[in-house]
């Protein structure tokens, strides 16, 4: 888990900004970023914000296209099914090099972290759903031990947003996620590793599945917006 006290450079605090304007929705697939709006958002010269764009662009958040700049990067389900796979194999594997760290101390921050998951949920809270959902995954993946996994699950963050894709969020998919966060947080607690590994294998399926749905009932004018 991020430690408060890290120092961030500008080039972070750019793709940062640049990133939570994806998650939140208020821009979307085919939406331009231009340098000039993330520096006057963050008073912060253009340079920076530059290598940002080209490190999201390497991580298919932005695409950047001639005469035109950098835009949102939509996925197609194919990419969906992909990353969501990837996800799932890369947070499992976190899981079983991870074990040991599960002690009392971690399942109890992961029990405050499903409590403050239901609590938002209930009140609509989505961006607390999503920032909540976010400490998840990072306390299931965090470990001396797998601090590859971590880095990957950390560039993969976001890709499987639906506000990333246009979609609001949907509450009857957000409570399905939460229980199946109790059901790998309930065999963490038993011991039962590989059976939490196969849990969170089958979670990231769900919603990458979900999510290839949604897009697929989205109308044709969306569907070319991601295009």
């Amino acid at each position: 888990m991020e430690n408060p006290n890290t120092y961030m450079t500008k080039a972070e605090m750019a793709r940062r900004h640049i990133q939570s304007m994806i998650l939140s929705g208020s821009v979307g697939p085919g939406d331009r970023i231009t340098t000039r709006e993330v520096s006057t958002a963050l008073g912060i010269s253009e340079t920076p914000i530059r290598e940002a764009i080209r490190g999201l662009a390497s991580e298919g958040w932005l695409e950047v296209q001639s005469h035109i700049g950098a835009v949102v990067q939509g996925l197609r389900t194919e990419q969906i099914r992909e990353i969501s796979a990837l996800r799932g194999r890369v947070c499992s594997l976190a899981i079983e090099l991870g074990a040991p760290n599960f002690d009392a101390e971690r399942l109890a921050m992961i029990d405050d972290n499903i409590k403050a998951y239901a609590k938002a949920l209930q009140r609509k809270d989505y961006d607390l759903v999503a920032e909540t959902n976010y400490e998840f995954h990072e306390l299931l993946c965090d470990n001396p031990q797998s601090p590859w996994c971590h880095k990957l699950i950390e560039n993969m963050h976001g890709q499987m947003s639906a506000q990333r894709h246009g979609i609001p969020p949907q509450h009857n998919r957000l409570g399905e996620a939460l229980e199946e966060h109790k059901r790998i947080r309930d065999m963490l607690r038993a011991g039962d590793f590989a059976g939490a590994a196969d849990m969170v294998m089958q979670h990231e399926k769900n919603t990458g599945d979900f999510l290839i749905q949604m897009i697929s009932e989205m109308p044709e004018t969306g569907k070319r917006r991601q295009a």
